[in-house]
């Protein structure tokens, strides 16, 4: 359950970059507590160099921030059954394909029919193993509710930090399908940028040279029709919709993204054709890592069909 004492989080200004930032974004974006949204519900208390303050102060390198702030109450997570497509499962850990659709965890609006309201019915005294961990039992990361594809989830706290750790240190490799179209990509290539909220739609984020958080993206070019392309797409970071912005920031954002693509005339049904297909992790107890595949969605197949027929 949610503890009603504030919890209280220090952070040191380092980056030259962070000059002039607002503080509410500093806690947003840098220190990646909670969405400027939330601030006003849960923040108690802002402090810069021991002193209150606003939410709009301006930062400058080597400032000492202090955030006192509370948890949001626990949801009141329920089992349900639910069709999970299981790739693989142990004592420690389960793998699934992801269906395109389903929310990984309950949220604002998301209380019921999640991914996790899903594992706490297949795997019995889940959420009595994560207590603390609030909306998120077993959760080590999380895919696009419409991304579809391979995602592990621990099965207790020992598994869940061991699985994360690797998350955190970059040690996963991950490696994504996508069908785009527009500009013509080279074969090959490399997208490093920082990434950050979009100014203009604070819910939407941006690729940036000089705000926000290092990306690396890598990606080739696996079959083209004419002005489309599948490609094979590898997160060096895990950034928020990372791969989404940094397809748009090429010039060739995915098919059928509502958020930062437009609407296909030629194929204006399409959703989004993002699918995690193969993630390498090394689970608990064992010495050498482990490759998990999901199988190619039905969404993708018939998309291939219909291109291959259209530029024949």
């Amino acid at each position: 359950m949610s503890d009603n004492n504030p919890r209280i989080l220090e952070s040191r200004v380092e980056d030259p970059a962070v000059r002039g930032m607002r503080l509410d974004r500093y806690i947003a974006e840098r220190m990646g507590l909670f969405p400027r949204s939330q601030i006003e519900s849960r923040v108690v208390a802002l402090r810069v160099n021991g002193k209150d303050a606003r939410r709009s102060k301006k930062l400058k390198p080597g400032d000492l921030v202090e955030v006192s702030y509370r948890d949001p109450p626990p949801l009141d997570l329920l089992p349900e059954p639910m069709d999970l497509r299981i790739l693989f499962e142990n004592a420690d850990a389960i793998v699934v394909d992801k269906a395109q659709g389903l929310v990984v965890h309950p949220g604002c609006g998301n209380a019921h029919g999640t991914l996790v309201n899903g594992l706490l019915h297949h795997c019995a005294g889940l959420g009595d193993r994560f207590p603390g961990r609030d909306a998120r039992p077993g959760i080590v990361h999380r895919l696009d509710k419409e991304t579809s594809g391979v995602l592990i989830a621990a099965k207790n706290p020992a598994a869940h930090e061991m699985l994360a750790a690797q998350f955190r240190d970059r040690k996963v490799r991950k490696r994504y399908l996508a069908i785009v179209s527009g500009h013509r990509l080279p074969d090959r290539g490399k997208i490093e940028t920082r990434i950050a909220r979009d100014p203009r739609q604070r819910k939407l984020f941006c690729a940036s040279r000089s705000r926000g958080r290092a990306a690396v993206t890598s990606y080739a070019v696996l079959r083209r029709w004419g002005d489309y392309a599948l490609v094979a797409l590898a997160p060096r970071t895990g950034r928020t919709h990372q791969l989404r912005v940094h397809m748009k920031y090429l010039g060739s954002p995915i098919l059928g993204d509502p958020l930062y693509g437009k609407k296909d005339p030629r194929f204006p049904e399409a959703t989004l054709m993002l699918h995690a297909r193969r993630l390498k992790i090394l689970l608990p107890g064992e010495s050498e890592p482990r490759v998990f595949t999901a199988p190619l969605p039905e969404r993708f197949r018939s998309l291939a069909a219909a291109l291959q027929l259209l530029f024949q």
